[in-house]
């Protein structure tokens, strides 16, 4: 654990930070020779970066493995040893100029599939979510009608229970017949008053 923490130190200082400063330096001087210098030495650490990922998985058990980073990024930044143009002259460069052409056409050929599958994933995702706006809009839509009928029926409702109900058809049958048994002895009353006013006079 000790050995994990100081080599990522030494990686992250002396491996990221320094030549960062450094490679700031030589394209504010714009001094080629130093310019040069950090570009290889970027390429390299690009590609120790890469295949670290991977040790880091599968080597991690090695005895002094960690130590073995640490070594080899001194080695890769030394101005004595000059391992990062060393590595870069010797096998990185010719490696890259024999297969720069193949190199190419797939990183050519990997943009033009990665666009169309990012449109076709694009156009896909555009669908569903189209389709679930629409069913949401549709759902919303029903529940909304439903709320709106149970409101207006609790307003019918109400208007029932506040008033009595005014009927709208014609009368029942017997309810003439009712009315007139209650108005033929107030008719013979009236009669009987009107005779007896006529004898006295």
């Amino acid at each position: 654990m000790v050995s994990w923490i100081i080599s990522r130190l030494v990686v992250l200082i002396f491996g990221t930070l320094y030549p960062a400063y450094y490679s700031y330096k030589a394209v504010k001087s714009k001094d080629i020779k130093e310019y040069v210098k950090w570009m290889m030495y970027w390429i390299i650490f690009a590609l120790f970066t890469t295949a670290e990922t991977f040790t880091d998985i599968f080597l991690c058990w090695f005895p002094f493995y960690y130590e073995l980073k640490i070594a080899f990024v001194a080695w890769l930044l030394s101005p004595y040893t000059k391992g990062s143009s060393l590595l870069y002259r010797k096998f990185v460069h010719p490696t890259l100029s024999s297969k720069e052409k193949e190199i190419d056409d797939c990183l050519v050929q990997a943009k033009d599939r990665s666009y169309d599958a990012l449109v076709h994933f694009g156009k896909r995702g555009l669908n569903v979510a189209a389709t679930a706006a629409v069913m949401a809009a549709s759902k919303g839509q029903g529940a909304l009608s439903e709320r709106l009928r149970s409101f207006s029926m609790q307003d019918l409702s109400t208007i029932r229970g506040d008033g009595a109900p005014v009927p709208s058809g014609p009368p029942p049958p017997g309810a003439g017949r009712a009315s007139g048994k209650h108005c033929q002895p107030k008719m013979s009353r009236s009669a009987s008053e009107s005779a007896g006013s006529s004898g006295t006079a």
